[in-house]
């Protein structure tokens, strides 16, 4: 379901405007697709960066003296340390449209012990429909054993079709390597030695 975004066109550009627009809670963006010339918006922040926390988020923008435009979230810039949204890309999209686009992959479910899973790839690109796109592929890893392996043709992704090569690896299942060192406590053979020496104490005052 489309999240209603009412939105403000603007005119003016440069990092300073952009400063400005940010100190007011509204995010610089820019529209295009469909053959269409970008129009460059004003976004309300908070409303916004509630609906960007969702991956290809699709937004209806209320654009004033226009007619409302479907769009989905290609692109966010974010401040390097606080995070905060700097600018956004949208992408018109219409009714019963595919579109090709990413999606972040989840694992669920646990390996069996020791096992654990290792996730190769990070997302997983598809065409699907405009209104309907995944948040996420989820991948059932319950009860799978070392050597197990989930390829992208094994997804199960509904009416989506797959772009990602099939043969590309998604998820492994691996015993994690520990190193025979890591297992040697400092002192440990002190503390073996002191625990020989107390055993012979306590076995010579139980012969007396």
């Amino acid at each position: 379901m489309a999240e209603n975004i009412k939105v403000d066109i603007r005119s003016d550009f440069g990092k300073g405007f952009a400063r400005r627009m940010r100190a007011e809670s509204k995010i610089p963006a820019v529209l295009y697709g469909h053959g269409t010339e970008p129009v460059h918006l004003a976004l309300p922040y908070h409303a916004t960066a509630l609906a960007a926390r969702h991956s290809n988020a699709l937004l209806e923008l209320e654009i004033p003296n226009a007619e409302n435009e479907l769009a989905i979230i290609k692109d966010i810039q974010r401040h390097p340390l606080s995070r905060d949204i700097l600018h956004i890309d949208l992408l018109i999209v219409k009714r019963g449209e595919k579109v090709e686009v990413d999606i972040p992959v989840t694992v669920e479910g646990e390996p069996q012990s020791p096992a654990v899973a290792v996730v190769d790839i990070q997302e997983i690109t598809l065409l699907a429909d405009a209104l309907s796109l995944p948040e996420h592929i989820v991948v059932n890893v319950e009860g799978k054993v070392e050597g197990d392996a989930i390829y992208a043709g094994d997804l199960d992704l509904g009416d989506a079709e797959l772009v990602t090569d099939p043969e590309f690896l998604v998820v492994s299942i691996q015993v994690p390597q520990v190193d025979e060192a890591d297992l040697e406590t400092p002192g440990s053979e002190d503390d073996e030695e002191a625990a020989e020496d107390a055993a012979e104490e306590s076995s010579e005052g139980d012969d007396e």
